[in-house]
């Protein structure tokens, strides 16, 4: 796709402190006024002139695969850990089947589009971004979703994350933005999180980013679990038709279960309950056979709509509303077999952007570009061998034929003397080409070799604007907090100033909320912006996670509290309205072994008080005996267990008997409408349907 508009000239430059910033087009660069820096140059010493975009051609045009300095930097980067990945380090995979809706043989000739009810196996990992192996699943971060399916014509590799957009524009710019989230080179920490100096200093310099700030500050990285996220593509691909015919699309993952996501003082405390709670989770919804589901949805449009539409379709820190081009429904992704073993699969699994097959190809999606170059490079250091392909969860399902040979750990060869093509012999002359195979996309590009950011490239706040103007106020106030937060831990009062120079640009409320809650003495002026601020987008509700919300309990978990002498009538009933839900229940009792109940049976614990906090459930009931409310308002654990829950905004069930430990937990003169009394079979039911909204709003909370 071609582009004859103008590119920016001349950097914009602005004041902080004692600093100047020449932020450039990108926003990126950082360069004293003194200019007393040593020259950046490459590992052969070669003085770089430009280390904010890679080499294309024309403005909008491909990468170049001669630009040595991206392919050595990125080179580096890919090379940095050993064995782990130097990002997505956290992940966790599952087993399952891609099930095609229609035929859409009239958008693409992709094989496993083709035919109505077509299934084709998948091979899924989640994971978090900035973290080591051994980091938290709560942590405060983009989710990666990463889809492999094993399809008839090879393997295709959906490498997305549960946000749309990115924090850059250009890869050439992928090492230095993880290196400042990473720890610190000098006391490597902090782990698995963004609230720092480098990171923020990063982001306040480079305006890009700011539309993925508003995402990350939100509610979206900090999902309730895997199961009720989505997942997107983020870049622009193509379709190809058995005509050759192109249209764009982005491809979008919707969760059936509805959208979910905890609390920060939550997230902060499931961490040290359960480090591991998105991988229990996930495993615990498919061992009892409650298989996940996502739709798959097309985002399709033409050259027409990509050259009309407000934003340049190639800019990755970019998305389009779906009030602009709906989502199409074309399958469902079903999770239903975990891993035999974590390391052979969940570890040794790779994924690579460049892995297409005919009917999907690329744009010029700069970052995309970088990234088809990263991944193979990256899974050769990291598994040791060009054959990783050979392991079985990276090998095609369908029938493969290479020449290629040799190397570590080589697992097929060529057999026969044959091993180069073309040849002329007829006995087992080898695999040759076919013309039914993949053809890459013949776009016609044009434009000098330069290193330029396209000017259609150059709004870094509106989108960012029009994100914040699609929450609800509950979400708002989340994204201040948030903010606040991390830069509550920025120890560079410039830095916080920076940030909020920027959020001047997007909203003048988020602004003088944050700049109060951090309390800055005195308002920045706003940065300076490449274009202004777009007030006329409207806000979107598909940007809302409590927009989106579950429609059912389904899926979910209520922690039960039990004691010696727990109604066993009504425990049976909270039991039975659970399972027509769909909904899960765990028992929580002073000791593991479990209670006795009033009928005289005996029943066992799924775990005890201190070991079973009621963050690790969406809502509570308190299933309480007098003698066993009176006894449990004495630990604290108990406490804990209700305070956090009301602090939280959760729906609690309780019998009259448990008013000893509402009493104790200070809750008792707070009750509201999240506060449901639990007497009969119905009363049981009233709560299910209740919980149904997973929280009250309305109730005042820590994060608020």
């Amino acid at each position: 796709m071609a582009s004859k508009k103008k590119d920016v000239a001349g950097p914009i430059t602005g004041r902080y402190g004692d600093e100047e910033v020449n932020v450039g087009q990108g926003g990126e660069t950082h360069q004293s006024a003194g200019g007393d820096r040593p020259v950046l140059t490459t590992q052969q010493g070669v003085p770089v002139a430009d280390d904010q975009n890679s080499l294309r051609q024309g403005s909008r045009g491909p990468t170049l695969l001669e630009d040595f300095h991206f392919r050595e930097k990125i080179f580096h980067f890919d090379h940095e850990r050993i064995p782990e990945r130097v990002v997505h380090a956290r992940g966790y995979g599952a087993h399952g089947y891609f099930e095609t809706y229609d035929s859409l043989a009239e958008l693409t000739r992709a094989d496993l589009f083709q035919r109505k009810g077509e299934k084709t196996p998948a091979f899924v990992r989640f994971s978090t971004v900035a973290g080591s192996k051994g980091s938290g699943d709560l942590a405060r971060d983009v989710r990666g979703f990463a889809v492999k399916l094993y399809t008839r014509e090879g393997n295709w590799d959906i490498v997305g994350n549960n946000i749309p957009v990115f924090f850059i524009q250009d890869a050439i710019k992928f090492p230095d933005f993880v290196h400042s989230v990473k720890p610190a080179p000098d006391r490597d920490f902090p782990q698995a999180q963004s609230a720092h100096d480098n990171f923020w200093d990063f982001v306040s310099l480079s305006p890009e980013s700011m539309h993925m700030i508003l995402w990350i500050m939100s509610d979206r990285a900090i999902p309730r679990s895997f199961r009720f996220m989505e997942g997107f593509g983020v870049h622009t691909f193509r379709l190809i038709d058995a005509e050759g015919k192109s249209s764009f699309v982005k491809f979008h993952w919707k969760p059936k279960q509805g959208l979910q996501s905890v609390v920060w003082n939550e997230a902060i405390k499931i961490n040290g309950a359960d480090p591991d709670f998105h991988r229990r989770d996930l495993w615990d919804a498919i061992q009892s056979g409650d298989y996940p589901e996502w739709e798959l949805g097309f985002q399709v449009f033409d050259e027409a709509f990509a050259a009309s539409f407000a934003f340049d379709v190639l800019d990755p820190t970019k998305l389009i509303p779906e009030e602009d081009v709906p989502v199409r429904p074309v399958g469902r992704l079903v999770l239903d077999r975990m891993v035999e073993n974590f390391f052979a699969e969940t570890e040794q699994v790779a994924f690579c952007t460049q892995n297409i097959v005919p009917g999907i190809d690329f744009s010029n999606d700069p970052l995309l570009q970088g990234r088809n170059f990263s991944y193979l490079d990256t899974q050769l250091k990291r598994l040791g061998s060009p054959n990783f392909t050979h392991i079985p969860i990276n090998a095609p399902k369908c029938p493969f034929h290479t020449l290629q040979q040799d190397g570590h750990m080589a697992m097929t060869n060529p057999k026969g003397r044959v091993n180069y093509e073309p040849n002329s012999w007829t006995t087992q002359p080898g695999p040759r080409e076919t013309s039914a195979g993949f053809q890459s996309y013949p776009a016609m590009e044009e434009g000098p070799k330069q290193r330029v950011r396209s000017e259609t490239f150059a709004d870094h706040y509106s989108q960012a604007r029009q994100f914040y103007i699609s929450q609800t106020d509950v979400e708002q106030g989340h994204i201040v907090a948030a903010i606040a937060f991390e830069l509550s831990k920025v120890e560079t009062p410039a830095i916080r100033m920076r940030v909020v120079s920027h959020l001047l640009n997007i909203d003048q409320g988020l602004a003088e909320s944050v700049a109060n809650a951090i309390r800055l003495r005195e308002m920045p002026q706003p940065a300076t912006a490449a274009r202004p601020t777009r007030q006329d987008l409207k806000p979107s509700t598909a940007l809302s996670i409590l927009l989106n919300g579950p429609k059912t309990f389904a899926g979910r978990k209520v922690g039960a509290l039990v004691t010696d002498g727990v109604d066993a009538a009504l425990l049976n009933a909270l039991k039975a309205a659970l399972k027509a839900e769909g909904a899960m229940l765990r028992l929580i009792a002073p000791e593991v072994g479990g209670v006795e109940a009033s009928d005289g049976t005996w029943i066992g614990a799924d775990e005890k008080i201190e070991g079973g906090p009621s963050v690790l459930f969406d809502a509570i009931a308190l299933l309480t005996s007098p003698e066993g409310a009176t006894a449990l308002a004495m630990r604290p654990a108990a406490r804990d267990f209700v305070a956090d829950a009301f602090s939280h905004q959760k729906f609690i069930a309780h019998v009259d008997s448990a008013t000893p430990l509402l009493a104790k937990a200070g809750v008792a003169e707070h009750l509201d409408d999240g506060f449901i009394p639990i007497k009969t079979a119905p009363d049981c039911e009233t709560f299910v349907t209740k919980c149904r909204k997973l929280r009250i709003w309305t109730r005042p909370s820590p994060d608020r």
